[in-house]
């Protein structure tokens, strides 16, 4: 009787078992979510500057009463889209999502050619996105959870979240090198093209998830349920309680530091071309950082020092920023501890909070974490900036406004703790 030997892994294959402690047999899935997250946060991030670009001509007053309207957004999707996974296939609807952002991209782009100087489209846009853009991002993790194992969540989630950073470091170049030429309709025409890729390598990943043999346990059926049940999931989950205080206490420090960011970048660059520039190079610096981080570090902090030490890190970090804040508030000092608050974010935050879920179970995935990551987020969002903003009418100065950041910060690392020692049990118990 004869024998074939296994098929020889691929050179990329080779590589990520030897850098990034991924199995041959996993590498078409990985390679395929890289892919996916490439072209989720590329487009995403193309669009950005335009976003913030329009956050600095409505001003910080305009930007929180839309934020009111954010949230109301936010309230609003997430049983939508609840209601969408208890009655359709995953590998339909996921699919699905993308093509409706790329539609709603081209979209904008022809009206925004049409009508440059209109101030409810633009409103329109900037909430839009900030709906859409934490739902994506949900939605993706939320399939990888499911994909994944808990255990090659530690090992994988670095290495895939490094497609992502990747595309969002590529996004902002393309719109730093062309926004000049092709202005925002071309940079929203790019953006659209960024969602069609990720169409196609979303189903490459179902493709593979539903292959005899895949990665992981396919059950590609509707969840079914009622569209509000993550309200009740999260409701009676102490676990997922403290996940969503985490998760307020992010967006409260974030929501600080982007009023700061507005207030200062208005006051020093004139043009909004410039200013998106400005936006789009941060990005860029951000995620220059953030790449190798996600590569090289995250999977191997998270092995051997424990989901912990991604979730404390950073808002330790982040405390001291606030503290040289409030004695020196200008752009150079802002812009590096926006670029530390988003690197630290990017790399080791959310893959360590996305790793906090994948002992739970498939409707707390899909329903209880959109919940938090949308409503709750945005949520925190529109609360922090009118308390801000109210605060400030009040006599509080940008020093004051600093150090409750900082005290904010420290809370978060508190959190965190109790979150990263509940988890390392979980998984203990489990294995």
């Amino acid at each position: 009787m004869t024998t074939t030997s296994p098929p020889t892994p691929s050179l990329f294959a080779r590589l990520l078992a030897r850098y990034a402690a991924v199995e041959p047999h996993e590498a078409p899935a990985v390679m395929a979510a890289f892919t996916l997250f490439f072209c989720v946060l590329g487009g995403y991030f193309a669009v950005r500057p335009i976003r913030e670009t329009i956050g600095t001509a409505l001003g910080g007053e305009r930007v929180a009463d839309l934020w009111i309207l954010t949230s109301i957004g936010a309230v609003i999707i997430v049983p939508l889209y609840g209601w969408l996974v208890g009655q359709v296939r995953r590998s339909i609807l996921l699919p699905a999502i993308y093509a409706l952002v790329a539609a709603a991209f081209a979209t904008y782009g022809v009206l925004f050619r049409a009508r440059p100087d209109d101030a409810l489209l633009s409103e329109s846009f900037y909430v839009g996105l900030s709906v859409l853009n934490l739902l994506l991002v949900s939605v993706f993790w939320s399939f990888l959870l499911e994909m994944f194992t808990s255990t090659q969540a530690k090992r994988l989630f670095g290495v895939i979240a490094t497609g992502g950073t990747l595309g969002a470091l590529v996004g902002p170049i393309i719109t730093d090198l062309t926004v000049q030429r092709v202005g925002t309709s071309g940079v929203l025409f790019i953006g659209a093209a960024m969602f069609t890729g990720a169409i196609v390598s979303q189903r490459v990943l179902i493709r593979i998830w539903k292959a005899p043999g895949g990665v992981g346990e396919t059950n590609d059926r509707a969840i079914g349920g009622n569209p509000f049940a993550g309200i009740g999931i999260v409701l009676r989950s102490p676990f997922l309680l403290m996940i969503a205080a985490f998760v307020v206490l992010l967006s409260t420090t974030n929501t600080l530091l982007y009023f700061k960011q507005l207030d200062i970048v208005a006051n020093t660059f004139a043009d909004s071309a410039t200013r998106t520039q400005v936006f789009a190079r941060i990005d860029y610096v951000v995620q220059t950082l953030t790449v190798f981080s996600q590569f090289f570090l995250t999977g191997r902090i998270a092995a051997r020092l424990g989901v912990t030490a991604l979730l404390v890190t950073l808002p330790l970090v982040i405390m001291g920023g606030f503290l040289v804040l409030a004695v020196n508030g200008t752009f150079a000092v802002l812009a590096t501890v926006l670029v530390v608050r988003r690197w630290g974010e990017y790399a080791f935050i959310r893959p360590g909070r996305e790793m906090l879920f994948s002992t739970l179970d498939t409707e707390a995935k899909y329903k209880g974490k959109n919940l938090i990551d949308v409503p709750v987020y945005r949520g925190a969002d529109m609360l922090v900036a009118q308390l801000q903003n109210a605060l400030r009418a009040g006599g509080l100065t940008g020093t004051g406004v600093a150090l409750i950041g900082a005290g904010a910060a420290l809370v978060w690392a508190g959190v965190g703790t109790w979150l990263g020692r509940r988890y390392e049990a979980a998984t203990r118990q489990s294995r």
